[in-house]
């Protein structure tokens, strides 16, 4: 298989995919579970639960999850990998129906342009 149809397509999807998870589905079983326990107990720190769980399923930060996962499988240095967070995070913001789709690109693409000038100064 070509390296760079496994590193684009493989890779980065499957780094997608798990971001898209990791936010947005695990923060609707928070947000559920929060939901369902605040209606059995009338204590308000179950809210917690339903606050960080529509936090968790918000745009920006599945972008964030999506371009950091898509990072994360194409190993990318620390430093990179962080700055993807506002890449994805804008991305899925601005790309409108697109957002995942742009979000595989734009991070594909950060990436790579983050890795050219990686580790390249002094400081």
């Amino acid at each position: 298989m070509n390296k760079y149809v496994k590193r684009y397509c493989i890779d980065a999807m499957s780094g997608m995919a798990q971001g898209l998870f990791a936010s947005l589905l695990i923060g609707t079983i928070i947000k559920t579970l929060g939901q369902q326990l605040s209606r059995l107990s009338a204590n308000a720190v179950f809210q917690f639960f339903v606050d960080a769980g529509n936090f968790a399923t918000e745009a920006h930060v599945v972008g964030a999850a999506m371009a950091i996962g898509i990072g994360f499988s194409m190993q990318v240095p620390a430093l990179v990998l962080f700055s993807l967070a506002a890449v994805g995070a804008a991305a899925n913001v601005a790309g409108g129906a697109g957002g995942p789709l742009a979000v595989l690109f734009i991070a594909i693409i950060a990436a790579e342009l983050g890795c050219l000038v990686s580790k390249k100064t002094k400081v």
